[in-house]
């Protein structure tokens, strides 16, 4: 069995999807260290002048060591109505916009206390709209201490896996030597990121998939996993001066 083991994030890219897709158990590594230059509270969009942030305001005065699991959202800024603005604003135009925004307005609407919280009610519904399934876990829920190659190999013992499939980062820290001892093969996740139409100018890669799901909609998927050609980025344009026309 083939397990992937990950750090949740906000709106993640197309990369996290393709991992969730080649695993036959996905384990949500949630009782880490919370870093606040990683992607558990951050994702980008693309907007008319490039690339845009969405970042979730968390509260860390004094709490530097804290884990994901038990990190909070900072209620006192309106960060959701700046999210929610920002995705209109960039995605208004884009093809499938409607098909997706009034859930995300809803989840992002609603107040939340934990990130973790946040973070796995939007992955759930964007695997729900790539139509992808899997089994989960929590980390924190199986109970393996450690630190490190030992407590991957932990966690893969724990839940039956002898298969890791990592991320390609995981080349520079992860002890293959010590996994192979422990019985788990490691394998790295090589992705090759697809290039698709979409709005505003020449393609920018590495964004959350929300910008996928805006320009294809039923065919984000395919796009994800390089089976499907995606549509010429004037087709989209199609669309878009279509909806315009109509006053969309």
């Amino acid at each position: 069995m083939r397990v992937v083991i990950l750090q949740p994030g906000y709106l993640p890219w197309l990369g996290f999807f393709d991992q969730f897709l080649q695993s036959d158990l996905f384990v949500y590594l949630d009782d880490v260290q919370f870093d606040r230059r990683g992607w558990r509270h951050r994702n980008r969009i693309k907007s008319p002048t490039g690339i845009q942030w969405l970042t979730v305001p968390v509260l860390s005065k004094g709490r530097f060591t804290q884990s994901i699991r038990d990190t909070r959202i900072d209620s006192t800024r309106p960060w959701q109505r700046k999210h929610l603005g920002s995705l209109r604003a960039c995605y208004g135009q884009a093809p499938y916009f409607d098909s997706y925004f009034p859930d995300i307005e809803r989840l992002v609407g609603r107040q939340w206390t934990f990130l973790l919280d946040l973070d796995l009610a939007l992955i759930h519904t964007l695997l729900d709209w790539l139509d992808l399934h899997r089994p989960t876990r929590l980390a924190s829920n199986i109970g393996c201490e450690g630190h490190g190659t030992q407590r991957i190999a932990d966690l893969c013992h724990a839940v039956g896996a002898t298969e890791y499939l990592s991320g390609e980062t995981g080349i520079a820290y992860l002890d293959e030597t010590l996994l192979n001892s422990n019985g788990i093969a490691l394998r790295y996740q090589r992705y090759a990121h697809p290039i698709y139409s979409q709005l505003f100018g020449p393609f920018v890669s590495h964004l959350s998939v929300v910008d996928l799901l805006f320009n294809h909609g039923p065919d984000s998927l395919a796009v994800v996993t390089g089976r499907a050609v995606p549509r010429s980025q004037s087709t989209t344009q199609r669309s878009v001066d279509a909806r315009r026309n109509e006053g969309v």
